[in-house]
């Protein structure tokens, strides 16, 4: 176990519960310097602080799981995960089997991510300290006997800062069908949780899918970045006149179309159009009643900010130019580093531009199943606004 000593004055992130330690705070280090493990935390006068997991290859050195002296191990995570699955198991609706079961910093897990979807659950390890308890997490989630199957998709820029190997594969149990049939809130999706993005669906947009579904009665709906289609198969739910769902993934679209007919609506009126959303809301010639902007993020670095704030304010400009008069338009961002305060004013930099008024009739965000520390602002990363324009 390394011993880290923090330089004076750096310890009061730690004392205040954030469980991100970077290189720069660190005075010295006790212990074998080059290896991934647990280490102690001690401020500049050798008081013991946290425990965490140590990577010398992240700027981020340690990520904090406990502030008691405990050990971790096998119970330790026990312990911890059977919390998280608890928040779920009470919160969630019965017709709900799609979820998010341990949310990384927002579980006090830092660097795991595990969703749940049917009989199968997908792990992502994207800290080479987590990586290390693979088999303990795999373990705990074993002794369910609903669970088919335990597949890994650790991949990605996170783990490559990590210096971890991308890997993809079966834990335990089942290998995955091509596809699976699961239900969020009596409706029907087909995940591919193999290839599909994140890990197969955008469970992270559930509340905000069905907040749109009390929306869009009689209205018109253009459906941006729609990916496998979920908010449309809300919005004709809710008695849309018509939705536009656009893609720029021919896959993506496939299972958007699967979607829609596996919950009944492929005689609905509207049409499903491959093609970038940033040229098609330039060039469409026409007006919606309601809009959803839900592009991936823009802005994977601190120093891709200034780029992505121009590339939302370009689709917000468009998306405002093209609702009709009282429209609503539901934009969202999922970049961790662009705060909600900027992102808003990004967008009212959108609305002066596009000469609309707008007021705010709700902010969206990320549902139960993805908790957010209180100490960890950073992991609210999904922010949204609901916008009406006056005229």
């Amino acid at each position: 176990m390394q011993r880290i000593y923090l330089k004076q004055g750096r310890e009061r992130p730690v004392l205040n519960g954030h469980p991100w330690i970077f290189s720069g705070a660190i005075e010295r280090i006790e212990g074998e310097m080059e290896s991934v493990g647990v280490a102690d935390i001690f401020d500049n006068k050798k008081n013991w602080l946290a425990r965490g997991l140590y990577n010398p290859k992240s700027q981020i050195r340690v990520r904090l799981l406990t502030w008691q002296n405990e050990d971790i191990d096998g119970d330790f995570f026990a312990r911890r995960l059977a919390h998280a699955h608890a928040l779920r198991q009470r919160n969630l609706s019965a017709s709900t089997n799609a979820y998010r079961i341990v949310n990384g910093e927002g579980d006090f897990l830092p660097g795991l991510i595990v969703d749940r979807y049917g009989g199968f659950l997908v792990c992502q390890f994207f800290t080479a300290g987590m990586a290390l308890f693979r088999n303990d997490i795999v373990d705990f989630f074993t002794k369910d006997n609903a669970i088919e199957g335990i597949f890994e998709r650790s991949e990605g820029r996170v783990g490559d800062e990590e210096g971890l190997e991308p890997a993809i594969g079966v834990l335990k149990g089942e290998s995955p069908p091509e596809t699976i049939t699961v239900e969020e809130n009596g409706f029907k999706f087909l995940v591919d949780i193999r290839r599909g993005q994140k890990t197969g669906f955008y469970l992270d947009q559930r509340d905000n899918r069905a907040f749109l579904s009390t929306a869009v009665s009689n209205r018109s709906v253009l459906n941006c970045f729609s990916f496998s289609g979920a908010f449309s198969v809300y919005a004709f739910a809710g008695k849309a006149k018509e939705v536009v769902t656009l893609d720029s993934s021919k896959p993506a679209l496939e299972l958007a179309e699967q979607n829609l007919e596996l919950n009944g609506f492929t005689s609905e009126p509207g049409e499903i159009l491959k093609g970038d959303a940033f040229a098609y809301l330039k060039e469409v010639d026409r007006k919606f009643d309601l809009i959803v902007l839900d592009p991936p993020s823009l802005a994977h670095r601190r120093s891709d900010i200034d780029a992505a704030t121009g590339g939302y304010k370009f689709l917000n400009l468009h998306a405002l130019k093209h609702l009709s008069p009282g429209g609503l338009l539901l934009t969202f961002s999922c970049s961790q580093h662009l705060s909600i305060d900027l992102f808003q004013k990004v967008v009212f930099g959108a609305a002066v531009d596009a000469r609309r008024k707008a007021n705010i009739i709700k902010r969206l965000s990320q549902p139960i199943d993805h908790p957010v520390s209180l100490h960890h602002p950073e992991g609210e990363y999904l922010k949204g606004l609901a916008l009406r324009v006056l005229d």
